[in-house]
């Protein structure tokens, strides 16, 4: 296998455990426990990534915590080469309609937010992240900027966080925290408000298993 292919790491249970940085690759998740599907392809650099990614949900009433109507949503991101997402094209699709936004950051640490109705500009706190609802990708995003799969840390953070299907962007704080750290990954301790999740990270810092709400297949 030459420098220019794809290497995975696998388990002995068969399931992939690392993924390469030298070309794209295509990556699943699937919610265990509600009809909803996320795939991306994506190319990894040593601490950005390029991406291009689906999610496919359908109709959650319980629990509380995943109501929401049926949807989609399409995404393509960059983060740059210290880890910090550069622009965001995120778009939703209902039974009643569609919606867009774009999010940029630029050097001086503003964030442009547009839904089509003009610019809106914040500092969100000097947020340097962003997370969409269920679309697990976005995890990665911190967890790799600050190298917890790598190096055992715990970080409170203001998130640019955006809500599906409805794209209304607020501000919200997560911690990550170190939890193991192993030759094939780690487990990266997710917390926002009163939730907490121990999420499962390949050696890049891509998410193998989110308990409750996805698993890479």
């Amino acid at each position: 296998m030459n420098a220019s292919e794809i290497t995975e790491r696998v388990s002995p249970t068969g399931e992939a455990r690392s993924v390469s940085a030298r070309k794209p690759v295509l990556l699943t998740w699937q919610d265990p426990t509600a009809p909803r599907l996320e795939s991306v392809r994506l190319r990894t650099g040593e601490n950005g990534l390029r991406a291009s990614g689906r999610l496919v949900a359908g109709t959650v009433t319980e629990p509380e915590t995943k109501r929401t109507e049926a949807h989609s949503a399409s995404y393509e991101l960059v983060a740059g080469g210290q880890g910090v997402l550069t622009r965001l094209l995120l778009r939703t699709t209902t039974a009643d309609e569609e919606r867009q936004v774009s999010v940029s950051r630029t050097e001086e640490g503003i964030w442009l937010i547009d839904h089509g109705q003009g610019v809106k500009r914040s500092a969100f706190s000097g947020a340097l992240d962003v997370d969409v609802r269920s679309c697990v990708l976005f995890n990665a995003l911190p967890i790799r900027r600050l190298r917890l799969h790598r190096e055992a840390g715990t970080h409170e953070l203001p998130v640019v966080y955006i809500d599906l299907p409805t794209l209304q962007v607020t501000e919200v704080v997560q911690e990550y925290s170190t939890v193991e750290i192993r030759e094939d990954g780690a487990t990266i301790r997710y917390t926002s408000g009163e939730f907490s999740a121990d999420l499962e990270v390949d050696s890049e810092g891509l998410l193998l298993t989110y308990p409750g709400w996805a698993q890479r297949i």
